[in-house]
């Protein structure tokens, strides 16, 4: 684990030495492309990526499931939407070496556009974030990984990915400061609290041990083993509850707000500007 943390940490001041040199570079020819408060951003999502997969707190989920479920939550609702939120496609590229962009031309090839669009496809999108939860808390994967360290760590790499993915559909920063308004996406993040709910539902009231790891595990803020796995049942519920509708209410109340002639004349394929991100 001590290899895997120094490895956590040099990619995480690798990138943010990319992004910040990117954005260095940026910020004097297009001072208003990325400002500093998507840099503030982008920088506190690698912090709090480090704190939970590479720091010694990262080993406490193996301790209690409230605390694994926690880590779990913050990756995929608070780590990943700050990287949106701090525009990295910009400033990475920028940030890399000009000899490493030059060869690489496939990455601008039509093939490597339509595997972006399909990844970026908003039913992929959330496919990814709603499989990534339920398959990792399958008993027999879930124990699994608390007993492989390689796989653990696999498994909290697949929850950062796939939060990126999922909530890459709601928050994308555009260079004009605004950005589209998707009608669809209160649905989309509703639809992602059902799954979660009928999860935290199985943890909160099944009555027994689901995770047999965790019998033996020290007991932590003198919670017993049932006691802990409803807690992190119940911290579920009411976390995705507030990720993920609040951000619904206030599209839905965005899109009330647009005029009556923006809506009637916006497709699917046209969409209405909406605010900030």
């Amino acid at each position: 684990m001590q290899l895997w943390s120094f490895l956590v940490a040099a990619l995480v001041a690798a990138v943010e030495f990319v992004y910040l040199r990117g954005w260095l570079c940026l910020r004097d020819a297009f001072p208003n492309l990325v400002t500093r408060w998507r840099l503030a951003t982008f920088t506190t999502g690698l912090a709090l990526i480090w704190i939970l997969v590479g720091s010694p707190l990262a080993a406490l989920d193996h301790q209690s499931l409230t605390i694994h479920m926690m880590k779990h939550l913050l990756l995929m609702t608070v780590a990943a939407p700050l990287l949106l939120a701090g525009a990295p496609v910009f400033p990475l590229v920028c940030g890399l070496p000009k000899l490493f962009i030059k060869s690489y031309p496939p990455l601008v090839s039509p093939p490597a556009r339509w595997v972006e669009r399909s990844l970026m496809h908003p039913a992929f999108c959330w496919l990814a974030g709603t499989v990534t939860v339920i398959a990792w808390h399958i008993p027999a994967v879930f124990q699994m990984a608390l007993q492989a360290n390689w796989l653990h760590s696999f498994e909290d790499i697949s929850f950062l990915v796939a939060g990126v993915l999922f909530w890459s559909p709601v928050v994308r920063p555009s260079r004009s400061g605004m950005k589209p308004l998707r009608w669809y996406l209160p649905l989309y993040l509703f639809f992602a609290t059902l799954p979660c709910d009928i999860l935290s539902a199985f943890l909160t009231f099944y009555g027994r041990v689901a995770y047999p790891s965790y019998q033996a595990a020290a007991e932590m803020f003198a919670l017993s083993p049932l006691r802990d796995q409803e807690c992190a049942g119940a911290l579920m519920w009411v976390w995705v509850t507030y990720a993920y509708l609040i951000p619904a209410v206030v599209i839905t109340v965005q899109i009330l707000s647009l005029p009556s002639a923006q809506l009637l004349n916006t497709t699917p394929c046209e969409h209405p500007k909406s605010v900030n991100v």
